[in-house]
């Protein structure tokens, strides 16, 4: 209104001219200063995977994440249960993945939980085949322009005499290995949950976990599982993920919402 005013008493027509350019070159800033959209890719396991009504209060921390995000921020979550690097490959999960990639985007990967189940061929690896197949990612995802993060696998709730112990063998330290030789971002979930679920204890770290008493409408005999997540766990494994966010100063930070 004030510049139509000011248009509108000014006779001289350079005048005009340098108010139109000065009103287009406000506009121009503004567009500019609006966040481009992008889409933020998860690959993992069931840990990460979104869940069925049927399995509720089972929870996978993906499901959590996107609420840590501005609308700038797509959350499109591939993970699934069960899968490892070579099956999420195999069954032309990441082949999809790529297909929609787009320069900019970002690549979220968290595998381990089954990777290390090498008495089953279909998706147990080696630590050689697991390094492999997570170059693979890293590679395949930077040719398209996305930026790939490593993510170490969250902890199980696995206490031995009131110890967290750890069960993921040597895979969180291939997953170090590889973020180290190609230089990609690496946020080092297992030791920030297991520093986490370690502070609760025994008893108390159950709440982050799927223990259901008998009755439920999806677990008439209860449940007691130390790997997945209920609503509260997940929660908390995403907030884990944004603190290692912003620990890298990622550019991912700017478009978390502001609390």
């Amino acid at each position: 209104m004030f510049l139509k005013k000011l248009f509108n008493g000014l006779k001289n027509s350079r005048n005009r001219f340098v108010i139109i350019t000065l009103s287009l070159s406000v506009m121009m800033m503004s567009f500019a200063i609006q966040k481009k959209k992008l889409t933020l890719w998860m690959i993992g396991d069931s840990t990460m995977a979104n869940k069925s009504p049927k399995t509720f209060p089972e929870t996978g921390w993906g499901m959590e994440f996107g609420k840590f995000f501005d609308n700038s921020v797509t959350i499109d979550n591939r993970a699934q249960n069960g899968r490892s690097t070579k099956s999420f490959i195999n069954e032309k999960r990441w082949d999809s993945v790529l297909a929609g990639l787009n320069e900019g985007d970002y690549v979220f990967i968290e595998f381990g939980h089954n990777d290390e189940k090498i008495d089953k061929p279909k998706v147990g690896t080696s630590i050689e085949e697991f390094k492999a197949n997570l170059v693979k990612f890293v590679i395949e995802a930077r040719a398209k322009g996305g930026i790939p993060v490593l993510l170490t696998p969250v902890t199980r709730r696995s206490f031995k005499g009131g110890i967290l112990t750890d069960s993921h063998g040597n895979y969180p330290a291939a997953t170090i290995s590889v973020a180290d030789s190609l230089h990609v971002p690496l946020i080092d979930l297992l030791a920030k949950s297991k520093s986490y679920v370690s502070g609760l204890g025994d008893e108390q770290s159950k709440q982050l976990y799927n223990y259901v008493d008998s009755g439920n409408v999806n677990y008439p005999q209860g449940k007691k599982d130390d790997t997945h997540f209920s609503p509260v766990g997940a929660k908390k494994m995403a907030e884990l993920a944004v603190e290692g966010i912003k620990e890298l100063k990622l550019d991912l930070t700017k478009r978390l919402n502001k609390k």
